[in-house]
């Protein structure tokens, strides 16, 4: 793997990256004007064109307020774990191809952080182990009343995946492949 290579990985995370980011928050900005259109309202119209940047502006208001933390908690834990909720969502974009391949020079780069061979399996995974941050949120509170709410959120969680892994047996069956963009391209026919 020369320079090159790790220039174009580089790359790839990055776009990917702010591709969620703006995609994020216009998903906020439309969910607010759904939600005021729904209750007879306006909704964000003062940050930004038509309040596009509201999203923006409450993750800087988000960002500068104080920090409060609660008496008896596992400090490193209750700082960490909304870290590892976000982590593997994150993660599962790095398998999902976002496009076709296209060439640059003599090199053929998938628009896609990774192609693993098992990349659906991976997906699975990863919204596996999200889970886990919720039960450790609920331990570092040092109360038994959000850790018991943090475990039966993480029931909850289980149970669902379970129904989620049998809905994507037959597109496996079919295609033969647990690869993504091979799944994707025997879709396309």
């Amino acid at each position: 793997m020369d320079f090159l290579d790790v220039l174009i990985i580089i790359v790839k995370v990055v776009v990917a990256f702010v591709f969620l980011l703006i995609n994020t928050l216009l998903l906020i900005w439309a969910e607010r004007k759904v939600v005021a259109w729904m209750q007879n309202r306006v909704g964000p119209t003062r940050a930004g064109p038509a309040g596009v940047l509201q999203g923006l502006a409450d993750g800087i208001k988000l960002f500068f307020k104080e920090h409060i933390t609660p008496r008896n908690v596992e400090f490193n834990v209750y700082i960490l774990a909304p870290v590892l909720s976000l982590l593997p969502a994150l993660l599962i974009f790095t398998v999902i191809p976002m496009g076709p391949s296209f060439a640059i020079g003599e090199r053929t780069v998938s628009f896609q952080v990774t192609d693993l061979n098992v990349g659906l399996l991976f997906i699975i995974a990863m919204s596996s182990t999200a889970v886990y941050a919720v039960v450790l949120a609920g331990w570092s509170s040092g109360s038994k009343y959000p850790l018991l709410g943090g475990v039966r959120a993480t029931a909850q969680a289980i149970s669902y995946e379970a129904a989620m892994g049998l809905a994507l047996v037959p597109a496996i069956v079919y295609a033969g492949t647990l690869s993504l963009s091979e799944l994707v391209a025997h879709q396309s026919g």
